[in-house]
C-alpha cells in the first residue's frame, strides 16, 4: 500500500500565468508526482496548488516549487488582499493514505531544513510540527506580513527552524508544517461592506469577537485578559473582507476540523447570521480541492432536509450540494476536477465501464476472450441492484407514503453501495484474467524462472477465484434489496424489483461458474474446497431467494 501525501502550497502570485506555470512544471518534473489542481486568485493574487504522491516525491516537488518561486516572485514589489509573507506563505503536508501525522511531520521537517539549508529562506514549522507551541498557529507567525518580517527576525523571540534570522528580501519567510485536511471556504454576500461581512466572520469562527459592554468599551477578566464570544463552529477561522474582482463582499474561512464543523454546517450557519444582519447568502466558493466525502454529506444533509431519498446517484448527491450551497456561483464548478477522489481516480483503467452499451456489447461479441461471463456476471448484477435502488427511490417519494421515507431511503442508500462495488467488478473480472495471461509469460529460461512462473500463475488464479466469489456475495446482497422491495415497495413497481432480483439471480450464477472453472488448475486442494463450498452456499441462498421473491411477485400482481 502506497503512502501518499498531499501537499498545498500557497505561492505569492495570482496574476501572471507565466510564471505560475513556471513554478507547476518546476513541482510536475518529480516523477509520480500528480498535480491536482492550480487555483490563482487576481484580487488575492495568490496561487494554492495540490499535488500528491509518496514522502519522498512530494518533499522533493516541493521543494523545487519553493525554489522557482523563489526565482521568480518579488515579495518586495508584492500586493495582494490576501495576508502573505513569502513568496510561498506557506506549504503544508496533509496524510492522505497509509502514512501516520508523525511520519508527516518528520518529512515536513526534511522539505524545511532543505529550503533552509539550500535556498537561505527562514522557515517556521507550524501546525502539527511546530517546535513552539506559538508557531502551532500560522497566524502568530504571519503577523505584521512581509512588510514586519525583517525586524520580528531581527529579534530574539522570532526565531526560524530553519535558515538565516535576517530576511530573504525576495523570498521572504515561508511556513512549512504537517496538518488535518483544511478546506478554504468563501461564502458570498449580498453587499459590498466588509465590516458587514466580518460580523458574519464574528459569528461563525470560533474565536468570536472581542466581548464589550453596553459603552463599547472591552470586557475583561479579575486577571486583566480580554473576553471573547464563542462562535458557532469550532475550528473555523474566518475574516470578512470585499473582493473587488466579483464586486462583492465574502467571509473568508478556513475550517480545519471537517469532522467539528462539516462545510453544510458551517454554509447554514452563515445563512443564519447574514439573516440575522439584514443580509443574504448568494452563494460560496470552495479554495482548491475538497474530498468526496465532504461533498457527499453536504448533499445528503440538504437531500434530508428536502425530505427526499439519499439513496440517489454519487452524481445527484453532488448535484444537489454546489447547488444548495451555490458553488458554481461565481465560476463552473466541475467535480472531476474539483475532487481528490476523481481526480486520482482518472488515472484508473476502467475500460469497459467508461464504454457505452452498444460498444461494451460489441467488444463482448468480439473474438477477444476478455470481457467474458465473470464481467457480465458483475454487470448483470448491476442492472438487478439498480432496478431495485429505483424501485426504492420510487417508493420514498410516493405520495402519501412520507411516514416511510427514511425506511425506503436507507434501502435506496444500501443498493448504491452494492451498485458501486459490482461496477467495480465489472473491469476487475478481466484485470484478473489478464493477470494470468501476464504470469503465464513470465520467462521460463531457468529452473529459478520457471519455479517463479508457476507461483505468479497459482497466485493470479486465485485472485480470478476470489473476485467472482465477490460478485456471487454482492449480487446475493442485491437480491435482499430486490426481496425487500417487493414486500414493501410501491406495488406499481413490483415486476421491477422481481426483475432486478433475477438479474441477482443470475449473477449468482454465472460468477460462480467463473469461480468453478478458474479453480480448475489450482494446486492448492485447501482452497479449492473452502471457495467451492462458500460458492456453493452462496448460489443455494440466491436459489431460495428467487423462488421467494417470485412467490411475492405473483401474489400481488
Amino acid at each position: 500500500m502506497k503512502k501518499l501525501i498531499e501537499c498545498v502550497p500557497n505561492f505569492s502570485e495570482g496574476r501572471d500565468m507565466n510564471v505560475i506555470k513556471q513554478i507547476t512544471d518546476a513541482i510536475e518534473s518529480v516523477e509520480g508526482v500528480k498535480l491536482l489542481n492550480v487555483d490563482p486568485g487576481k484580487a488575492t493574487n495568490r496561487t494554492v496548488v495540490t499535488f500528491v504522491g509518496e514522502p519522498a516525491q512530494v518533499v522533493e516537488a516541493a521543494f523545487r516549487g519553493i525554489q522557482k518561486a523563489a526565482e521568480l516572485i518579488d515579495m518586495s514589489k508584492h500586493s495582494g488582499e490576501h495576508p502573505r509573507m513569502g513568496a510561498t506563505d506557506v506549504c503544508p503536508f496533509i496524510p492522505i493514505a497509509n502514512i501516520s501525522m508523525e511520519e508527516t511531520v518528520e518529512y515536513s521537517k526534511q522539505l524545511g531544513q532543505k529550503v533552509g539549508d539550500e535556498l537561505g529562506i527562514s522557515v517556521f514549522l507550524y501546525e502539527s510540527s511546530a517546535t513552539d507551541p506559538r508557531w502551532k498557529n500560522l497566524a502568530n507567525i504571519r503577523s505584521g506580513e512581509y512588510e514586519k518580517m525583517a525586524s520580528k527576525l531581527s529579534g530574539d523571540d522570532f526565531i526560524p527552524n530553519f535558515g538565516p534570522r535576517v530576511l530573504n528580501e525576495t523570498a521572504g519567510v515561508t511556513a512549512i508544517g504537517a496538518r488535518d485536511f483544511l478546506i478554504a471556504y468563501n461564502v458570498n454576500l449580498n453587499t459590498t461592506s466588509e465590516r458587514k461581512a466580518n460580523a458574519v466572520a464574528f459569528d461563525i469562527r470560533e474565536n468570536g469577537k472581542l466581548l464589550r459592554d453596553e459603552n463599547g468599551n472591552v470586557v475583561k477578566d479579575e486577571a486583566g485578559n480580554k473576553l471573547r464570544t464563542t462562535g458557532a463552529c469550532k475550528g473555523v477561522k474566518g475574516i470578512g473582507w470585499f473582493i473587488e474582482e466579483y464586486g462583492v463582499a465574502q467571509v473568508s474561512m478556513n475550517i480545519t476540523n471537517i469532522n467539528d464543523s462539516p462545510l453544510h454546517i458551517v454554509f447554514d450557519e452563515c445563512c443564519k447570521s447574514a439573516t440575522e444582519h439584514g443580509m443574504r447568502v448568494t452563494g460560496s466558493e470552495l479554495v482548491g480541492l475538497v474530498p468526496l466525502q465532504v461533498l457527499i454529506d453536504a448533499g445528503k444533509y440538504f437531500l434530508a432536509k428536502q425530505e427526499r431519498s439519499l439513496g440517489v446517484s454519487e452524481d445527484e448527491i453532488i448535484k444537489i450540494a454546489i447547488k444548495s450551497m451555490g458553488l458554481d456561483e461565481l465560476a463552473p464548478f466541475d467535480p472531476q476536477k474539483r475532487v481528490i477522489e476523481y481526480m486520482l481516480a482518472a488515472d484508473e483503467q476502467r475500460p469497459l465501464v467508461n464504454m457505452t452499451l452498444s460498444a461494451f456489447a460489441t467488444e463482448t461479441a468480439s473474438e477477444s476472450m476478455a470481457p467474458g461471463g465473470g464481467s457480465i456476471a458483475a454487470y448483470v448484477g448491476t442492472l438487478g441492484v439498480s432496478l431495485a435502488a429505483m424501485v426504492a427511490n420510487l417508493s420514498a417519494a410516493k405520495k402519501g407514503w412520507e411516514a416511510q421515507y427514511s425506511n425506503f431511503s436507507q434501502w435506496a442508500e444500501k443498493a448504491q453501495a452494492i451498485k458501486k462495488q459490482l461496477l467495480d467488478m465489472v473491469d476487475e473480472d478481466t484485470n484478473s484474467f489478464n493477470g494470468i495471461i501476464h504470469a503465464m509469460r513470465q520467462p521460463k529460461a531457468t529452473d529459478a524462472e520457471k519455479t517463479a512462473r508457476l507461483e505468479a500463475i497459482q497466485e493470479a488464479t486465485k485472485y480470478a477465484v476470489l473476485v467472482p466469489i465477490k460478485v456471487m456475495e454482492l449480487s446475493l446482497a442485491a437480491m435482499e434489496v430486490a426481496k425487500a422491495m417487493a414486500i414493501e415497495g410501491n406495488p406499481n413497481s413490483i415486476t421491477d424489483a422481481a426483475v432486478g432480483a433475477l438479474c441477482g439471480r443470475a449473477a449468482v450464477r454465472g460468477a460462480q461458474l467463473n469461480a468453478l472453472i478458474n479453480m480448475g488448475g489450482l494446486e492448492d486442494a485447501d482452497f479449492v474446497t473452502t471457495m467451492t463450498e462458500k460458492a456453493a452456499q452462496i448460489a443455494a441462498k440466491a436459489e431460495a431467494l428467487e423462488v421467494e421473491v417470485m412467490e411475492i411477485t405473483r401474489s400481488k400482481m
